[in-house]
């Protein structure tokens, strides 16, 4: 299995078209035996998911996510845990785990007059979410 999470400094960044970096691990038989940081090279919303897929991803694990970047991840087959927030390793020990906390309905709405990110900062004040 191949895990991605939106990464920022060791955590998971708050607001998926935006993630600069994904933090990739590759996990096989519950262990981890692979990690590595990739630059996103400036893709947004609509070209991530197609960035993930190439990259082999199975699984992603975000904080925010907008309808049409979870529509596009399912098109791609990627599973997705979002609504998750805190340390990347933890978060992929804990799903590797059965027990990580997330939010299937997890909505990041910023393009609408609200802004919801799964009660999670998105860590950009201009979508009124307090910032990180």
């Amino acid at each position: 299995m191949r895990i991605a999470v939106t990464y920022e400094n060791g955590n998971i960044f708050q607001h998926f078209g935006h993630t600069a970096h994904f933090k990739i691990y590759d996990v096989v038989d519950g262990e981890i035996i692979n990690e590595q940081i990739v630059n996103t090279l400036g893709s947004g919303h609509g070209a991530l998911a197609g960035f993930l897929s190439g990259n082999n991803v199975n699984v992603l694990i975000c904080g925010g996510i907008g309808d049409g970047a979870k529509m596009a991840l399912k098109d791609a087959g990627i599973q997705l845990y979002g609504g998750v927030s805190g340390n990347t390793d933890e978060a992929v020990k804990s799903l590797i785990s059965g027990k990580l906390n997330y939010n299937p309905f997890v909505k990041c709405s910023h393009h609408e007059h609200g802004h919801s990110c799964g009660n999670n900062s998105c860590g950009e004040d201009k979508h009124g979410c307090g910032g990180n």
